[in-house]
């Protein structure tokens, strides 16, 4: 921890076929019609005003838990749950698979950041933050300090983790064991775009307004207490998670959209189910996030 900002996602305690995917991933994230109080672009999320689910929702929430971590034990590119990772020995930066990891993470950063941006701006737009006094201000703070990052350093010592410091904001820290265990570009996106998110808000919590935002949303749907560092953290994965999806609709490949999508989350998939103050246990941070994230959600049930 430096200056009160340590991010740390992975801890107990981002042709004519393609264009038929693209049509069909578009589908899938498009809004369900008829639900009331929807405010949203893209149909990921909802307005403020409605604070439960249907049973059928809940009911799509655990299927999507059920399927995402089915889909990563048959998939060569899923990602390694988090507590698998924490087992591993330490791997040396000239392993092959932390330089291909490494290479993949300084490769996707710029794409990374294009995204986040857009995410916060949308996620601003649809808790209704973007109304209240000074936010453009807060956010477009936020922004410069995102397109500053440009470094991408593999660390042994951080092990299965990936870490922002506020003296170095240009950098992001991965452990080599966790530059090892995600093998997909969905998965190396989705933990990008949570740093990011984490050297966006700084040291003067510039994007707070949106992490009580949704948290308090996540923790009315859920019933598990989200606030604080759980808010913020949790917030990173919905930037992520939303930053995957804009990462699938322009990058077609011929893998199901919902091994993709699966792809961005699949390191929630522990048997070790460990929380702390700061962060919800994985399984819980999975649930939290299907809740909120309905595209998500859909996507992962309904998609092919």
């Amino acid at each position: 921890m430096t200056n009160g900002k340590c991010s740390c996602p992975l801890t107990n305690g981002k042709c004519s076929r393609h264009f038929l995917v693209s049509l069909l991933i578009l589908t899938i994230l498009l809004p369900a019609s008829g639900v009331l109080g929807q405010k949203v672009k893209n149909g990921s999320h909802i307005s403020r005003s409605r604070v439960t689910l249907s049973e059928p929702e809940r009911a799509e929430v655990e299927d999507a838990m059920l399927a995402i971590c089915r889909d990563r034990e048959s998939d060569d590119r899923g990602s390694a749950p988090i507590d698998d990772m924490q087992k591993r020995p330490s791997l040396p930066l000239q392993a092959p698979e932390v330089i291909s990891g490494a290479e993949r993470a300084q490769r996707l950063l710029p794409v990374a950041r294009e995204l986040v941006i857009a995410a916060l701006r949308r996620l601003s737009a649809t808790y209704g933050i973007d109304k209240s006094s000074n936010y453009d201000a807060r956010l477009n703070r936020a922004i410069a300090r995102i397109k500053s990052v440009r470094r991408i350093k593999p660390d042994i010592e951080a092990r299965d983790n990936a870490s922002v410091y506020l003296k170095s904001p240009h950098t992001i820290t991965f452990g080599t064991i966790f530059l090892s265990g995600l093998r997909s570009d969905e998965g190396m996106v989705s933990v990008l775009s949570h740093e990011l998110v984490h050297i966006g808000d700084g040291d003067s919590d510039t994007l707070r307004p949106l992490f009580r935002a949704v948290g308090e949303r996540a923790s009315n749907l859920t019933s598990l207490r989200i606030r604080e560092q759980r808010a913020e953290e949790l917030t990173c994965d919905l930037v992520g998670s939303l930053a995957v999806q804009s990462f699938i609709t322009t990058s077609p490949t011929y893998d199901p959209l919902r091994r993709r999508l699966a792809r961005s989350v699949e390191h929630n998939c522990v048997e070790e189910d460990d929380s702390d103050e700061e962060h919800l246990s994985p399984r819980n941070t999975l649930r939290a996030l299907l809740t909120i994230d309905g595209a998500l959600r859909r996507g992962i049930v309904f998609g092919r």
